[in-house]
């Protein structure tokens, strides 16, 4: 068998295993179940994949993400690894032709979905695999108590069953001492080797703000700190606007979300990665699979829904091992703005049951039908159609995809068919007269030969391309020809797909996973609050309040975060003397803001704020209409 560090080496490029990763190998090799909990970064998916390649055969990864899935797939693809993941859209004929390659085809790695799991077809074939390791991504999936809980992560053990002897890791990067215990318990590990890293960033510093004007910091942290940095915004707008603001101010900056084109997002990702833009401005979208060490700050504008999805936002910065921050910035607004985005839109059990009777009728499944269909969804058409709540159907829909109700696949597509109804010398009379069509149907023939004959799919974007037009012209032209009744046409918009993955039944079908519903809707509202809690309290040292909510006991004060530092600086009497006649001397030369007392003085915020109400409430200073400071005497 090679040794690992060769094989690291060989595909990986690097010489040396970070911390842990070498033992969890070594145990994974020997035969061991194995639980490994480390935080992002930390190099989870070399723990799999360096011990599948050290042995004959196969290795079975189960995970939810698609996006990562697909990923990770490159990523061994480009290394030569023969990898494959079955992803969604895969018609059965194709399925079984990839299974077939991967019992007959040196493959070394399959990635599919827990739901995937599900189907005969792919039991049956994994039984005549020939599988090294069983390997479950983001374990904590698996656990109720776990955030993204997806029930279909409960039948994994099932492949335990199909290979017997052959051991299982689970890897997750956040979870709860009682999540881990519900992962070992629902994997049937026995007596298993668990690896836990400390989530201690001790190069890390967690700031928490109270700022009424957020871009204002924004911009002077990242005038500070000028290295590579990460900003976290709650929608696609913000993305654009505080990048456009950034860019105003002299900061290099660009955006990242889920509804960019693909080559805009990688040209943008290219940007930042390279250093020739400081800043990204991003969604949650982004950061799955980046691995840049030399990133300074991550900066929350506003409050994310957990502390899991914010330490694992927070974990992209200083991998390098160099001190940086994490930030969050917060005001008397975000309490209610996080509850509106997070738990006002939580859908009940009725809500539910409601949004699947009205998809069933919206796509005409009949009562106990509809298994394996899929149907092109108008996620807009339907919420205009039944009068529904985007944001609540949207994450009515959700839950009805993670419990393995329906498939639900984002994938935004101009689907359009066309075929020509009268005579090609008919066809070209009517041209004679519409000169200005000439181009754009010519294209349209030499392109696809038998559209005469039958109903053909034909690519508005390839058509525009030939015919050196737009999609929009090309579609004007389409819509006339329909309208002349020289095509039949069939324009259909759809941005996402839907498969039912059982038969139609109404209510049992709901009343079947309204306990997890209702659950995971109670464990949404303890994250929020946990949340809140958080940023909320100035008495406890940031890293602390992290580290006792993930289970670890005896931490120390980190002395670099928000709490930490304000606690060291305490302004000494003399000080404080020195800061006020500072502050009378600026006044006396005009009317002066707090933010250009700040640039001007050398101390704090708070230190500023609490010396201004003292000169206030002695009437040394007044405020004026335009909310500047000025001496009251003058």
């Amino acid at each position: 068998m090679e040794q690992p560090i060769n094989i690291l080496e060989r595909y990986w490029n690097f010489t040396e295993f970070r911390p842990e990763q070498e033992s969890i190998i070594n145990a994974i090799i020997e035969g061991e179940d194995t639980f490994v909990l480390l935080p992002t970064g930390g190099g989870k998916s070399l723990c799999f994949q360096i011990p599948a390649l050290a042995k004959e055969g196969i290795c079975v990864v189960i995970s939810p993400l698609i996006a990562l899935m697909k990923d990770q797939v490159q990523q061994l693809n480009d290394k030569g690894i023969k990898a494959m993941a079955l992803t969604s859209g895969i018609t059965y004929s194709q399925l079984d032709t990839l299974l077939d390659n991967c019992i007959y085809g040196n493959y070394k790695f399959l990635y599919l979905s827990p739901e995937r799991l599900q189907q005969e077809l792919v039991q049956e074939r994994i039984r005549q695999m020939n599988v090294n390791l069983i390997a479950v991504d983001e374990a904590h999936c698996i656990s109720q108590w776990g955030s993204d809980f997806r029930p279909a992560y409960k039948n994994i053990a099932l492949l335990r069953q199909l290979h017997p002897t052959v051991n299982v890791v689970a890897l997750t990067a956040s979870a709860k001492p009682d999540v881990v215990e519900d992962i070992i318990k629902e994997l049937d590990f026995i007596q298993p080797k668990i690896f836990k890293q400390s989530f201690s960033r001790p190069n890390l510093g967690y700031m928490v703000y109270h700022e009424n004007d957020k871009y204002y910091r924004i911009e002077t942290i990242l005038k500070k700190y000028k290295e590579s940095s990460i900003i976290y915004v709650r929608n696609r707008k913000l993305t654009l606007d505080l990048s456009a603001f950034l860019q105003s101010k002299n900061i290099s900056a660009t955006y990242y979300h889920g509804g960019l084109p693909n080559a805009e997002k990688d040209k943008n990702m290219t940007l930042w990665l390279q250093n020739q833009k400081q800043v990204m401005v991003a969604t949650n979208a982004f950061g799955m699979g980046i691995d840049k060490p030399d990133v300074k700050t991550v900066i929350h504008l506003n409050l994310p829904e957990s502390i899991e999805s914010y330490f694992q936002e927070a974990g992209r910065v200083g991998r390098n091992g160099e001190k940086a921050f994490a930030v969050i910035l917060k005001n008397n607004s975000d309490e209610a703005l996080v509850k509106n985005q997070f738990l006002n839109v939580l859908p009940t059990v009725d809500f539910v049951k409601q949004v699947y009777r009205k998809l069933c009728s919206y796509f005409q499944v009949s009562y106990g039908e509809g298994e394996y269909e899929t149907f092109d969804f108008d996620f807009n058409s339907f919420c205009k159609t039944y009068n529904f709540s985007p944001i609540l159907s949207y994450n009515a829909l959700l839950l009805l995809d993670r419990n393995s109700v329906i498939t639900l696949s984002k994938q935004f597509k101009n689907k359009v068919s066309a075929q020509f109804i009268i005579s090609s010398a008919s066809l070209f009379n009517y041209l004679e007269t519409h000169s200005n069509f000439n181009l754009i149907v010519k294209s349209i023939l030499r392109m696809y030969g038998g559209i005469f004959d039958h109903d053909t799919k034909i690519d508005l974007a390839k058509i525009a391309e030939k015919a050196s037009s737009n999609e929009n012209s090309v579609t004007k032209i389409l819509l006339q020809l329909e309208s002349d009744q020289i095509i039949t046409l069939n324009l259909a918009k759809t941005d996402a797909q839907v498969t039912f993955i059982e038969p139609r039944e109404d209510d049992k079908t709901i009343n079947r996973i309204a306990s997890i519903i209702e659950q995971q809707n109670k464990l949404k509202q303890q994250q929020v609050k946990a949340m809140l809690e958080y940023v909320e309290n100035d008495s406890v040292c940031k890293s602390v309040q992290l580290l006792t909510y993930f289970g670890e006991k005896d931490t120390k004060p980190c002395g670099m975060c928000s709490v930490c530092t304000s606690a060291k600086k305490t302004v000494k009497p003399q000080e404080v003397s020195s800061i006020k006649n500072r502050i009378i001397e600026l006044l006396e030369t005009g009317d002066q803001s707090s933010r250009a007392m700040i640039a001007a003085l050398n101390c704090t915020d708070a230190e500023l704020k609490n010396i201004l109400k003292l000169l206030l409430e002695h009437d040394i200073i007044t405020i004026t209409p335009t909310n500047t400071y000025k001496l009251s005497h003058l």
